[in-house]
């Protein structure tokens, strides 16, 4: 088992990671910017390092930065978490070659997975779902608007690397696909450094549905289930919960068991998260794979028991995975509730600042995973969620209860948060019903 680990992360999945290691008996290593220099968690660490200013490219997407810190401080390995260098297989690389342990998977398997043109290749193999769509990055106008014809419209065009929805556009004939190509090239150069992009066919009423993987060092892969994350706004997720509603057990069972597969055939280590679309006759089409903790981990941990941030650690260190499949069982409900410091009466507009109140829920079944307090100052740098709230029950109906009693006790001010939106939606009668797609949101501020 590793000594010491650094995490080269900020916020909430940084203390997360303090927890699981401290249980492992390792010490960490924080790295801050500037802008973070007071935050509350970086007293969990067993030290600290600031590796730059405010700005992301100047401090956690840095890599000499990072590196540097690695060796001045002598650890064993360094977790990423997820988003900033986390899915970034040159850095997994640059671990590799400096004998640090990048706690996720290789660079053989990142590139394998992370891409989505390479993903949906070892998709096809290991006989996944895929939409159909053009083979590689597009490289002729001309031949996008082959394939569009060829599929049917409407269709979405994809940056091959990164996600959150840059680098996407839907297009509905091809006057709209031929002046949108270049748009997306162009926002996916400027998000991920490479302005690579795909076409393939769109679903108007899709949920998503993705399904929680880990890999061992020693050819084992087991699925933890699937977590519906169709509650989302401009392809970021609202809402998560675990298991998915008003889906076929037999259905889901089948396409959790391709997962696991495709994630063994990459010769994959670590926790992953292989995303699909799912259409009204529930079919699935995969998405992509994330090669990564997920944000939305914990409510898979609530309804398995398996602690997700632990064992990546663990088989990073090279031990196998402690589980057989049938010994994944699903217990309960779980719902998670994305706390962004965000006014969503106005369009989602941030609202960094000073918390000056903060009272957390609590009782049976309710988690939360924050770095913020009373005192805390949310900076304008980063991505504006401050917190998740999870609760967990034995139903369904039973989860949503709880949450919205949590919601209600819940309290951040100033600031605005989404929190009064995350009510607003517990007593939604479609979402009680489970009858959403990942355009429901969307439709519904717009009434």
């Amino acid at each position: 088992m590793f000594q010491r680990v650094l995490i080269a992360n900020r916020g909430e999945i940084a203390l997360r990671i303090i927890r699981a290691c401290k249980e492992l008996d390792i010490q960490t290593v924080c790295v801050y910017s500037t802008a973070d220099k007071d935050a509350p968690y970086l007293n969990f660490a067993d030290e600290k390092i600031c590796i730059g200013p405010g700005p992301s490219k100047d401090s956690y997407l840095n890599i000499a930065r990072i590196i540097s810190a690695a060796e001045i401080t002598d650890v064993d390995a360094i977790h990423p978490g997820y988003g900033f260098l986390s899915e970034r297989a040159d850095f997994s690389e640059i671990c590799r070659e400096c004998k640090i342990e990048f706690i996720g998977p290789s660079p053989e398997a990142m590139f394998k997975l992370g891409d989505k043109i390479q993903a949906k290749r070892y998709a096809r193999a290991a006989k996944v779902p895929v939409f159909a769509g053009t083979e590689g990055e597009i490289e002729e106008l001309d031949e996008a608007v082959k394939v569009a014809a060829e599929i049917g419209y409407p269709v979405i065009i994809k940056a091959s690397a990164g996600g959150g929805g840059r680098g996407m556009r839907i297009c509905r004939n091809e006057a709209s696909l031929r002046a949108n190509v270049s748009k997306a090239q162009q926002e996916a150069l400027a998000a991920f450094g490479n302005g690579g992009v795909f076409v393939e066919k769109f679903l108007e009423h899709a949920r998503h549905i993705e399904i929680q993987t880990i890999g061992d060092k020693h050819g084992n892969a087991i699925h933890l289930y699937e977590r519906d994350c169709s509650m989302q706004r401009r392809h970021q997720k609202i809402i998560e919960e675990a298991p998915a509603p008003l889906v076929e057990r037999k259905k889901i069972e089948k396409v959790c068991q391709a997962a696991a597969k495709l994630i063994k055939s990459a010769d994959y280590s670590g926790a992953a998260t292989v995303e699909f679309l799912m259409d009204q006759e529930q079919n699935f089409y995969m998405l992509e794979v994330n090669t990564r903790v997920q944000v939305e981990h914990p409510i898979t941990e609530a309804i398995t028991g398996v602690d997700i941030v632990k064992m990546s650690i663990q088989v990073a260190a090279g031990e196998e995975i402690p589980y057989k499949q049938k010994d994944i069982q699903i217990q309960g409900h779980a719902i998670e509730c994305r706390i962004n410091a965000e006014d969503h009466t106005k369009d989602f507009r941030p609202s960094a600042g000073l918390i000056e109140t903060y009272r957390a829920p609590g009782g049976l079944g309710i988690r939360i995973d924050t770095h913020v307090s009373a005192g805390y100052r949310v900076p304008p740098n980063y991505d504006s969620m401050i917190g998740k709230l999870i609760v967990h029950a034995d139903t369904r109906e039973a989860a949503i209860t709880r949450a919205l009693r949590a919601l209600n006790e819940y309290e951040v001010g100033p600031i605005k948060t989404t929190i009064p939106l995350h009510a607003q939606l517990m007593q939604n009668s479609d979402f009680k019903t489970g009858g959403i797609d990942i355009h429901y949101l969307e439709r519904l501020l717009k009434d």
